[in-house]
């Protein structure tokens, strides 16, 4: 079946086509048709086992997607679903955003649809192959146009340039309006200014002629830059769905056909009622257009941490192929190839060092300033820059599957996403136009009952349909999250889902694991206690010189320590290896020993001198080993998985921010007790496997009374990132930590949490300040422009000043947004993933 085939119009309605996976033979197939057939609004299906999908009829004007998907999951199959993104042309306010749900939601295969008005965004799960085409008809249907969104980079690069071509139009627009009005308005308002003007135009040019000079005027900018209002506006209300466009055409259309009226048919309007508003329509448009050209530059400025994401990817790459070196496009780049780096080039894609050594600046990743050493079998990561050395690398991860592309669609699903605290908002947005076009109606139905004139009710119905914004709610949530994520981007956070954003600020409870999240996850030399007529290096380079030939992790943690103090060792000879107590080799013609009291009592070794100091290490925790040469007691040495360096800020920042910190470890009750007191963290679970710590949040969290969040290493703590309100996985941007959490912390530096914390509490309360003025000011105005202060105290509002306000409103909202970008975080930390073009 061809792909945009499989909807399907017919008798028996729409019908799709669902990837079935897991069957495995024809008793599969019949159970997937029962199940299918028995689902609610299921006409007929039929199943095929080769292609591994189910063809569902569906009655006509029903969406079964969700109920063949659960019919197919509880047949014990699964259905796959995919989630489609569509950028979306023509949406102007909040009630756009429902109107388009609305028309997407209804589509066949359409579980569910997301519409963000800030990114111009649709993400649509869909239960069924081929559906672009169904869904991009369904947008435009409701009267907006669609067009699929294509993996990687570049998309953002054409939203870029289409924000820019809109920007250019708005300015061109603005300019002509301008040109026109600022004449207008001088001919109008001047006389009510200064009579005489008035008086001497009229005596000059003739009343009749500067009426008619008004409406070429006021013409110019209702038809000229104003037709897009008419483009949108009028096909909208036909359809019964009314936008914020409808809304200004509506005002405009009556201030100037009144005022034609009032020039060339003055006898239609009743005695003194032959008044001209042609410049209030006309600043109406000019203003509305202004305020749209700034929101449009403000949009822009919320999407750029996207964009300074993408600089960081290189354009080119230098390849050996058949032997012959050669300079390609990134995008010819396949898993394989040998790439060559050489100083001061950008790393085109992810890979292996294979051969050549250099440092390499990671801090668009990892926000370290310290460039990383890298040699052969080290990994490179596409986007960092080659400082002094030149290597070889072979490609692992190309295109969509570089980490650099991974950031770039984490971060832009999270700026699609809507928050919960959102809700409410579609909710008034669905109704907010008709609303306030029946208050203009009800408005000019009573001035023209109780009002002094026929102008009187027409200016405080124009004026209601002016000051009404429902742009100002629509943008209030989305424009804040895509300057927070952006702005938690550059920190080395990346938020996976938008609702992560709100929940982790309301999180009371931070549970931390411990190994290799509060510690740094591998053994290193702690201590080093020497005995009488030995020094520490003497001692370290005997025991690192016999470990040399152990490959266990405390052996490779002696070595690292000598290696670190630039200690050449020794060959050993006559290597030995006691499982469970230690080591011994010959080490330049002396025997040294390596390992615990059993050892050295075996080897006739006296530790009493020693064993004080040992047994206090092993109660903090740590790992005595005790070293011995020619038989006498050289010292101890003690391993342990240390605390990292930036735990005990991390942990105070949290506390500062009022949280309440839990560890939660499968490590041995003495190990976790000693991290516990050094932290001071009073609050423990230890010795507790994977499966058990997702009860230990299900616990902590009461009855979801209490939000957790749960920071673990994103693999073996996957139930209790799971279980937690908010799952936060730290790392180096691994794969795996991207796909197993809510946040990702890009590095292991836990001051990042607190920093997200503390990002989240800011985002949410910018998002509450927005709605907070975007309703207010619909509440308050709307009334004040229907005239309700008239009666007791002479107020009334011009539409001039309502279209002024309305304009300003969004603009206010994003300005307010944009105010996240100066957020600073609580704990400093590196310079974050996109300083600047080289990272």
């Amino acid at each position: 079946m061809a792909e945009a085939a499989i909807l399907e119009k017919d008798a028996v309605g729409a019908a799709i086509d669902i990837p079935v996976e897991g069957m495995s033979c024809a008793s599969c197939v019949a159970r997937v048709e029962k199940a299918l057939k028995g689902a609610p609004g299921v006409l007929d299906a039929t199943v095929n086992l080769a292609t591994e999908r189910a063809h569902v009829a569906a009655a006509p004007g029903v969406n079964v997607a969700a109920s063949a998907a659960e019919a197919v999951r509880k047949a014990g199959y699964e259905p796959r679903v995919e989630t489609i993104d569509l950028r979306i042309s023509g949406m102007t306010c909040a009630s756009c955003v429902g109107r388009v749900e609305k028309a997407l939601k209804g589509a066949p295969g359409v579980l569910d649809a997301t519409v963000n008005l800030a990114t111009e965004r649709a993400a649509v799960r869909v239960v069924g192959t081929g559906l672009a085409a169904a869904l991009i008809a369904a947008v435009r249907q409701a009267g907006y146009e669609a067009e699929p969104v294509r993996v990687g980079v570049a998309p953002a690069d054409e939203a870029q340039a289409g924000r820019e071509a809109e920007i250019a139009g708005l300015r061109r627009s603005v300019i002509v309006a301008s040109v026109a009005t600022v004449p207008l308005v001088a001919l109008e308002m001047g006389g009510h200014l200064f009579s005489g003007l008035h008086h001497a135009l009229a005596s000059i040019v003739g009343a009749t002629t500067l009426g008619v000079v008004a409406f070429l005027l006021a013409s110019v900018v209702q038809f000229g830059p104003g037709l897009r209002f008419y483009a949108k506006g009028w096909p909208a209300l036909l359809r019964g769905a009314p936008d914020m466009n409808s809304l200004v055409m509506l005002g405009t259309s009556a201030a100037y056909g009144y005022s034609v009226v009032a020039v060339f048919a003055p006898s239609l309007l009743p005695a003194g009622a032959a008044h001209t508003y042609f410049e209030a329509g006309a600043v109406i448009v000019t203003l509305i257009l202004i305020g749209r050209w700034f929101e449009a530059r403000a949009k822009g400025r919320t999407s750029e941490a996207i964009r300074r994401l993408m600089t960081l990817q290189a354009k080119t790459a230098r390849v050996l192929r058949d032997g012959v070196e050669q300079e390609i496009g990134i995008e010819s780049v396949r898993p394989g190839d040998v790439v060559i780096v050489r100083p001061g080039e950008r790393i085109s894609v992810d890979g292996e060092v294979i051969d050549g050594a250099s440092y390499v600046d990671e801090s668009m990743i990892t926000g370290e300033p310290v460039p990383a050493a890298k040699e052969a079998g080290a990994t490179v990561i596409g986007g960092s820059v080659n400082k002094t050395g030149a290597f070889r690398f072979r490609a692992t991860k190309v295109g969509a599957d570089t980490l650099l592309a991974q950031i770039v669609r984490t971060v832009e699903a999270a700026q699609a996403s809507k928050l919960p605290i959102q809700a409410l908002a579609d909710r008034v947005a669905m109704w907010f136009v008709p609303a306030v076009i029946a208050a203009a109606v009800a408005t000019f139905i009573i001035w023209i009952v109780f009002g002094p004139s026929l102008a009187f009710a027409l200016t405080n119905a124009v004026a209601v349909l002016i000051i009404a914004c429902p742009c100002a709610m629509g943008l209030a949530t989305p424009t804040s999250i895509m300057v927070g994520t952006g702005k938690a981007a550059e920190m080395g956070v990346l938020f996976r889902r938008g609702e992560a954003l709100q929940a982790l600020g309301a999180a009371s409870v931070v549970a931390l694991d411990k190994t290799g999240t509060l510690t740094k996850g591998r053994p290193e030399l702690t201590d080093i206690i020497v005995g009488p007529g030995f020094s520490e290096q003497d001692v370290l380079r005997a025991a690192a010189s016999v470990e040399s030939r152990s490959e266990h992790p405390v052996a490779v943690a002696i070595v690292e320590a000598a290696q670190r103090r630039a200690l050449v060792l020794a060959q050993p000879d006559q290597f030995d290896a006691d499982a469970g107590l230690g080591v011994t080799a010959m080490v330049e013609g002396r025997r040294v020993a390596v390992g615990s009291g059993r050892l050295m009592r075996a080897r006739g070794v006296d530790v009493a001198a020693l064993s004080p100091q040992a047994e206090a290490l092993a109660q903090a925790g740590r790992t005595p080993l005790y070293v011995a040469i020619d038989g006498a007691l050289a010292g101890v040495v003690a391993v342990a998985d240390a605390i990292r360096e930036t735990t005990p800020a991390a942990l105070a920042a949290l506390r500062e921010l009022g949280a309440r910190i839990v560890m939660i470890t499968g490590d041995n009750r003495g190990a976790a007790e000693a991290v516990a007191r050094a932290l001071g963290v009073a609050e423990t679970h230890v010795e507790t496997l994977p499966g058990d710590k997702a009860g230990i949040i299900q616990r902590l969290q009461e009855g979801g009374r209490v939000k957790v969040a749960f920071v673990g290493d994103g693999i073996n703590d996957a139930p209790a990132l799971a279980q937690a309100d908010v799952g936060i996985a730290i790392g180096a941007g691994t794969d795996i930590a991207i796909e197993s959490a809510d946040v990702v912390l890009m590095t292991d530096d836990l001051r990042n949490v607190a920093n997200a914390i503390a990002l989240s509490r800011a985002t949410i309360r910018n998002v509450r300040e927005n709605l907070a003025w975007a309703f207010g000011y619909n509440v308050v105005l709307i009334p004040v422009a229907a005239g309700v202060l008239y009666p007791a105290f002479g107020i009334l509002m011009s539409p001039i000043f309502a279209g002024f306000a309305m304009a300003m409103s969004s603009v206010s909202v994003l300005a307010n947004a944009l105010r996240l970008r100066g957020f600073t975080p609580p704990s400093a930390i590196g310079a974050g993933m996109a300083r600047d073009g080289r990272a």
